[in-house]
């Protein structure tokens, strides 16, 4: 279930929050984890680790059925791995402008998890499924607004062509993956409310001083700090 407005106003303005701590004290990923040799091994081993705990506004869903897959996609580059993300539309009703996944909600004809992933990902950028090698899932995600996710990840083998659906997507950009792994990388806001507060991961990441970062926050940032715990654990 979602909270109500009055316990938990909306943020506007994320990237204007103060960071109250980074993880620059947390041990790096091993740098051959982040391959594709690394990352299939890694996803074969059976792990003792925990994800981050949710945070308390959020609640168990049990039986609801607004669950959904996400797309880690992880994109086989000659410099490195990296990240595909999209940038949402701004004229969407939900979550407009903010950086996601490639991912959406199951449908009755989808047979499991990373078959949701892999239609929404078509559907909002054009990502053909040949391309796709399915490595795995991390632990569902549950989110402020009611969705469990699943997160799937997946390495991405060019060449490959994408389109960006207009409708939902408005950019389709490539983060490396060592930066996002990097838990000095890691920042964590503070929202404060006359009846509370709330703290969240965020990673502002910019390609080049001339350009604004890309801001990404709440679940998808949760979800990429959950992915670091699989990996450094």
């Amino acid at each position: 279930m979602s909270p109500s407005k009055q316990s938990t106003p909306r943020i506007l303005e994320p990237e204007l929050l103060p960071v109250v701590s980074t993880g620059d004290n947390l041990r790096p990923v091993p740098p051959e984890r982040l391959t594709p040799e690394g990352l299939r091994a890694r996803f074969a081993q059976t792990l003792d680790w925990s994800q981050e705990a949710p945070e308390a506004r959020i609640k168990a869903i049990g039986g609801d059925p607004r669950v959904a897959s996400v797309l880690v996609a992880l994109v086989v580059r000659e410099t490195g791995l990296t990240v595909l993300l999209t940038q949402r539309a701004d004229h969407l009703s939900e979550h407009a402008g903010q950086i996601s996944f490639p991912g959406g909600r199951r449908e009755p004809e989808d047979a499991d998890a990373a078959a949701t992933a892999l239609r929404e990902s078509q559907e909002e950028v054009g990502l053909a499924s040949e391309h796709v090698e399915v490595l795995g899932a991390l632990p569902d995600y549950l989110t402020g607004t009611g969705f469990r996710v699943t997160p799937v990840v997946a390495l991405v083998h060019p060449p490959f062509a994408l389109e960006a659906d207009t409708l939902e997507v408005a950019d389709i950009f490539e983060v490396p993956l060592a930066w996002l792994m990097n838990p000095a990388n890691h920042q964590v806001r503070l929202f404060q409310w006359e009846n509370g507060e709330r703290r969240f991961f965020a990673m502002p990441y910019a390609a080049s001083e001339k350009q604004a970062p890309y801001f990404i926050w709440g679940a998808t940032a949760g979800m990429l700090r959950n992915f670091y715990r699989f990996l450094a654990a």
